[in-house]
């Protein structure tokens, strides 16, 4: 069957998810609803504050009423909807450590029914990656756990809980972005794990998620050597059609994970990415979170011609486009059901410290008869995280170093603290000025800390701050 140059462009426009910039609704996004695009992302950058937010998508809705309309709301250090202020949910990693699939399950409930409220129909989340390598430097808390079997359930009763209220969830990065030590956003990494361990950790969370129904699975940019030792999982037939497809039986969309990342487009660019990751099966293709007009016009003429020359199979951007329409229909914003509140744990009842990992030198610390402070060292983010507040800053808990009052005692707070971390000598001269003084990751530990927390979230930094003792600087 022929198709027209503007039947490929509709078929195309069907397979597209790109971002934009600013804190309105462009007017090319709305031109491009109009002829055909299928879904559309948000980012931090486009969240000022609920209301701005909610006029937002009450627009973008207004203007594009059958859309997908997809953030990362993954909880805990990842958050777009509470970007300027943090998360009010604890995160993966610590409620791994908690070990209740219940709590999970209602965690992502409260993040279902706030994206229902806002009009938004897909949730970029769970990350159900194993992180295997302690110094994943993107993954870490994202993550559920070391432990395949623990990520498993925990991942399932994320999908369960979001999808329970009617938004569709995407587990992520597809077969694995856990055994890294390289971030897929600054170059593409290698996963050189021998098959039967790829199948016994990274595929089994993906298992659980599948066997949830979950709605969407999102590809990582990793080569997987076992797997395919040429090719990026996003641009791996072996990867997306005999793995994901016929052997776990995947029917549901796959998503791309962002395009304008180093790992997908650094050497080709981004309509080159598009077009590769059509072919190889993806079904609806994150274009990256500052999409312009201008870029995504690129990309459209880029699959268009790939389709008109055959590179691309028309077939292949037909049923592409017809999954992404599919789940436009199941989880459509108007039938949300958004009514009542989410059964949430009181997170103020100590219940997140249980997940906490305690040393030795952390009692003898809360003995100590004096006031206690938390200072905070500046820890630079992923950039999958971004410039999100976090730890006990964004809680109103911290002090300065330089005012830390004389005689108190002070837990120096920092993320990602490797060897050569500021936190270090910050927590020296503390000592050295004669106050006792302890340790403390908010992140995933990489030893060394008097204590961790597994998250940077809003909810754990008050979690922190009320088991140590500490109160808001006056």
């Amino acid at each position: 069957m022929e198709h027209s140059r503007e039947a490929l462009r509709r078929l195309v426009l069907g397979t597209l998810m790109p971002g934009f910039v600013g804190t309105t609704v462009p007017d090319w996004v709305k031109r491009e609803y109009a002829a055909g695009l299928a879904s559309v992302c948000l980012y931090g950058a486009n969240v000022v504050d609920p209301d701005q937010l909610a006029a937002l998508c009450a627009s973008l809705r207004s203007a594009a009423p059958h859309v997908v309309l997809a953030v990362d709301e993954e909880g805990g250090d990842v958050t777009r909807l509470h970007y300027p202020t943090g998360s009010t949910q604890p995160g993966n990693a610590l409620l791994g450590r908690l070990d209740d699939t219940a709590l999970t399950r209602d965690s992502a409930v409260a993040i279902g029914r706030e994206l229902a409220a806002y009009g938004i129909n897909l949730d970029l989340a769970p990350v159900v990656d194993v992180n295997s390598a302690d110094e994943n430097p993107v993954i870490g808390v994202r993550s559920f756990g070391a432990e395949a079997a623990r990520v498993s359930r925990h991942s399932a009763a994320y999908v369960e809980g979001v999808q329970s209220v009617g938004v569709a969830a995407c587990a992520k990065h597809f077969p694995g972005h856990g055994d890294t030590v390289t971030d897929s956003h600054l170059a593409l990494p290698h996963v050189h794990a021998e098959a039967h361990v790829l199948d016994g950790r990274e595929l089994e969370p993906f298992r659980a998620a599948i066997g949830a129904r979950v709605a969407c699975i999102m590809t990582s940019h990793v080569v997987v050597s076992a797997i395919d030792p040429d090719r990026p999982a996003t641009f791996s037939p072996a990867v997306l059609g005999d793995l994901l497809r016929d052997r776990l039986g995947f029917e549901g969309v796959i998503v791309s994970d962002a395009l304008d990342m180093a790992g997908a487009s650094a050497e080709t660019g981004i309509p080159e990415a598009a077009v590769r990751a059509l072919v190889a099966g993806c079904d609806l293709l994150c274009v990256g979170s500052e999409t312009t007009e201008e870029e995504f016009h690129a990309v459209v003429a880029a699959v268009v011609s790939a389709a008109g020359s055959g590179r691309l199979p028309v077939q292949r951007l037909e049923e592409a486009a017809a999954r992404v329409a599919l789940l436009s229909k199941g989880f459509a914003a108007d039938s949300f059901a958004v009514e009542g509140s989410a059964q949430v744990p009181a997170w103020s009842n100590g219940a997140l410290v249980r997940g906490f990992e305690v040393g030795a030198a952390v009692e003898a610390w809360l003995d100590a008869p004096c006031d206690a402070v938390i200072v905070q060292v500046a820890s630079d983010p992923n950039l999958a995280v971004g410039r999100v507040a976090w730890g006990p800053c964004a809680a109103g808990l911290a002090t300065s170093e330089d005012a830390v009052p004389q005689g108190a005692k002070v837990a120096v707070a920092g993320r990602g603290l490797a060897a050569g971390h500021p936190l270090w000598a910050v927590a020296e001269r503390l000592r050295a000025h004669g106050h006792p003084t302890i340790t403390v990751d908010c992140g995933w530990p990489r030893g060394g800390a008097d204590l961790v927390t597994f998250g940077g979230s809003v909810v754990v930094a008050e979690a922190l701050g009320r088991y140590l003792g500490v109160e808001r600087p006056g």
